[in-house]
């Protein structure tokens, strides 16, 4: 019993002399208070996959009534935006060389003719594809818009010759749930805040054991009757207790900034936050005791959480269009199942009931990271050659 008390005492000296030390390090202090709230607030502004106030140019070679209307029905819609009226085709070349149209409408002579001879009366769509996906959805939006054209022509048509009911044989009516507006933000930043997460929480860590070789004070730690786990825990549990804060911060900015709702229990989510942000913090403990460097820590650490976190968690890339051997890996990134946890709880109000695997597979990343983490912590001199 007096072992484990000691060693007990042992571990929080070694925590409070970690937290005595972070607080010391203003440089420290701000990587782990400030820079998530502003990486939220900078990606959660910047990223959006709203595509919105498409800008084009129009060339009406036909130049009817009947053109005019038909390009009115483009000109009242926060989607697109007509930026130029052409005269000629050439113009359509450079302007989008130059970057400012995405796309051009070309509207033939003999527009009006050829309905009024009940021919198809075609129209040339000309669009930037090196942006292949605002390209695709701005030619959705065209396509949206000549659709309900061609509908209203069609039932007008069939009211002149006597025929009132145009109702269609099969009606597809919307229902969308839990993001019924489709607003990016409200899957965006949930991600933001898991990958920022990761990030903080294993660069923090990494700079602890790595920063004891540099300064020298490892040897003297070596001297004293600490233990392997007693090092580990005492240097884990400040910077988790530190994250877990960041978590409040960044889902109150999500919450009150970007209004993402809210829709499952916090408490939850917290907890299943408290599973991630332990294995990644060990992740990072793992880097600075096989590093040494603070330099190459910090490295290694941005390496293994940033880009797996964005590419392979199924964040903005679906997994499922990925290589089977890829999809394999993915099942080694924690932020690919927070990211599922936190969109649950946050827009569809499910917790553990229904996402129970993901807090199995973050409980496993955590066992079997701090495991690795502890065994490869050495609390001894390298040997001189």
């Amino acid at each position: 019993m007096m072992k484990i008390k000691a060693s007990f005492v042992r571990l929080l000296a070694l925590a409070e002399k970690e937290w005595i030390q972070l607080r010391r390090d203003v440089r420290s202090l701000i990587l782990s208070l400030v820079l998530p709230v502003f990486l939220v607030l900078i990606f959660g502004y910047a990223l959006t996959m709203d595509v919105k106030h498409v800008s084009m140019a129009v060339l009406d070679q036909d130049k009817t009534s009947f053109s005019r209307n038909f390009l009115e029905k483009f000109s009242h819609t926060e989607y697109l935006s007509i930026k130029k009226y052409l005269e000629n085709e050439k113009e359509i070349d450079a302007l989008i060389n130059e970057g400012r149209i995405t796309m051009a409408l070309v509207i033939p002579s003999g527009f009006h003719n050829r309905f009024l001879s009940g021919r198809n009366a075609d129209v040339q769509l000309v669009v930037d594809g090196s942006d292949s996906t605002s390209a695709t959805v701005a030619i959705g939006y065209i396509k949206s818009i000549i659709f309900e054209w061609n509908k209203n022509l069609k039932e007008k048509g069939l009211r002149s010759i006597g025929i009132h009911d145009t109702q269609p044989p099969v009606d597809v009516r919307n229902r969308i749930w839990y993001n019924s507006e489709l607003k990016s933000k409200n899957f965006i930043v949930p991600g933001i805040i898991v990958i920022v997460m990761a990030i903080i929480s294993a660069l923090i860590t990494s700079l602890t054991i790595s920063r004891e070789w540099e300064r020298g004070t490892m040897e003297t730690l070596i001297t004293t009757p600490v233990r392997r786990f007693e090092v580990f825990f005492g240097k884990l549990i400040p910077y988790v207790f530190i994250a877990l804060f960041d978590v409040v911060l960044t889902v109150a900015i999500g919450y009150f900034v970007f209004e993402v709702p809210l829709r499952g229990y916090f408490f939850e989510l917290y907890l299943v936050a408290f599973l991630f942000l332990v294995g990644n913090s060990s992740l990072g403990i793992l880097i600075s005791s096989g590093t040494k460097s603070q330099v190459l820590s910090v490295q290694l650490a941005i390496i293994l959480t940033y880009m797996p976190s964005i590419i392979l968690s199924g964040y903005i890339f679906p997994v499922k269009n990925m290589p089977l051997f890829v999809q394999g890996v993915t099942y080694l990134i924690p932020a690919k199942y927070l990211i599922i946890y936190m969109k649950g709880v946050a827009l569809k109000g499910v917790g553990f009931t229904v996402l129970w695997a993901q807090i199995v597979f973050l409980f496993l990343f955590a066992l079997v990271v701090g495991i690795i983490s502890l065994k490869n912590l050495e609390l001894r001199l390298p040997e001189k050659n």
